[in-house]
């Protein structure tokens, strides 16, 4: 085995240990900040806030994300110290929750730098796995590795739901204050083992720098500055409606955190049991092939939510969405690997994450504005988000996806037959499947 295989399967160990703790730390921290908001007091309003400043404050500061990951010449030094102080925000989220004293908006600002520790850290991480992957096996092995995390951090989830449950009856505050401070133990493990990754060194010569100026006066003619309108535009759509499904359940239907958890888990379960299987068609078929196909398909979901909300009905609902989010998230990492040169690729995806940062709050802020002020639907103002949220969706998937080119060679493959052999009525053709060792 040459050198740098060596370092590659050694770093993709670490990587993959990493990653456990890392979805151990998500599964208890992602969907539980709204819930935790809710429980201290937040309003609508609140929630807005939540769900659009983060990703803001986020986005700006992601600009320099290249520029600090080039000043301290180390990606694995940009990553691991982000990540530390995103671990250190964990605590004392996890100090004021066993108080139970908080304000909501000391709490949002906690948020606001948990999410930008971590969000400062994410491009350099991307730019060294993509590196560290060879571009032919890129669908596969995310595909693989995001499923068996995915798995992690559905089981992470489900006990957080359970903690809550529990605790509910002796201190609600009691119980975030559990599942904010393992979080925090769970984070300091990740660390600990993105320090065994080896650092593989990057040329950081000036005629690889483009400021974010020059990267927006290329929207119009270059695919990946396209690319990343199209994403953004969908994200926006997205985040219309996406913090007021957790208002929806837990304030309007009056649904347990067991129920929360056990609707949410739902989808997050399908994309991880889907993500490895759309995996090996876009590796195939391409990425902007699978791309083209969900995106479409993913502003239907909102309309389930207006038609029926028993829960047995969401649950179905939420099979459908984790199912079409697993091949477009995965395909539009994936996208963006393809699409850049390693030397450019922790600004890329820097500008990429802050596009779409931007995008998150943007859309965030609207709905919490739009809210108060839309004719309920069923009784509800949140469902009326929902169609404008699915009736952008559709608008921006069928149009913006056309003006996009594929990378790299791909097999031809019509919609039909990818979606066919997603659901298992025709296998296949020319992919095995082959275990990753990592």
């Amino acid at each position: 085995m040459s050198r740098r295989a060596t370092y590659e399967n050694k770093s993709l160990k670490a990587s993959f240990r990493e990653g456990i703790f890392a979805s151990a730390m998500t599964g208890f921290t992602q969907e539980y900040f709204v819930p935790f908001l809710l429980l201290l007091g937040g309003t609508v309003r609140h929630v807005a806030f939540l769900s659009a400043l983060p990703n803001l404050i986020a986005s700006l500061v992601q600009v320099k994300s290249a520029d600090i990951t080039e000043r301290l010449n180390s990606r694995r030094r940009a990553i691991t110290t982000f990540v530390f102080l995103q671990s250190i925000t964990l605590f004392f989220i996890s100090l004021y929750a066993a108080s139970g004293k908080m304000m909501p908006f000391l709490f949002i600002g906690l948020a606001i730098l948990f999410t930008s520790f971590g969000a400062v850290a994410n491009p350099a991480w991307g730019s060294l796995m993509s590196d560290l992957v060879p571009r032919d096996k890129r669908g596969r092995y995310f595909g693989w590795r995001n499923r068996t995390l995915g798995f992690v951090m559905v089981g992470s989830m489900f006990l957080a739901g359970i903690i809550l449950n529990l605790m509910k009856k002796v201190n609600a505050f009691h119980g975030f204050a559990i599942l904010f401070g393992a979080a925090f133990l769970w984070r300091g493990a990740s660390w600990y083992f993105l320090n065994k990754m080896e650092d593989v060194r990057l040329d950081n010569s000036r005629r690889n720098h483009f400021t974010f100026i020059q990267f927006i006066s290329r929207l119009r003619e270059s695919n990946f500055a396209k690319f990343v309108l199209f994403v953004s535009l969908m994200n926006f759509s997205v985040n219309i409606a996406s913090p007021y499904f957790s208002v929806l359940m837990l304030k309007e239907l009056q649904f347990s955190y067991l129920l929360y958890t056990v609707i949410t888990l739902t989808a997050t379960l399908t994309i991880y049991i889907t993500i490895s299987r759309w995996g090996m068609f876009a590796d195939s078929a391409g990425n902007l092939k699978i791309i083209r196909l969900t995106s479409p398909l993913i502003g239907i979901i909102p309309l389930l939510w207006v038609i029926n909300r028993n829960p047995l009905f969401l649950v179905c609902a939420q099979i459908a969405s984790g199912f079409l989010w697993a091949g477009f998230n995965l395909c539009s990492s994936n996208f963006i690997y393809d699409a850049v040169t390693p030397e450019k690729r922790t600004r890329c995806i820097a500008y990429f994450n802050t596009f779409n940062g931007t995008a998150l709050c943007i859309g965030a802020l609207c709905g919490g504005f739009l809210l108060p002020l839309l004719p309920p639907i069923f009784g509800y103002r949140i469902l009326s988000l929902f169609v404008i949220s699915s009736f952008l969706r559709i608008i921006i998937g069928v149009y913006l996806p056309r003006r996009l080119k594929e990378v790299r060679p791909i097999q031809k493959m019509r919609s039909h037959e990818i979606f066919s052999g997603m659901i298992g009525i025709k296998p296949l053709l020319g992919v095995e499947r082959k275990t990753i060792r990592y």
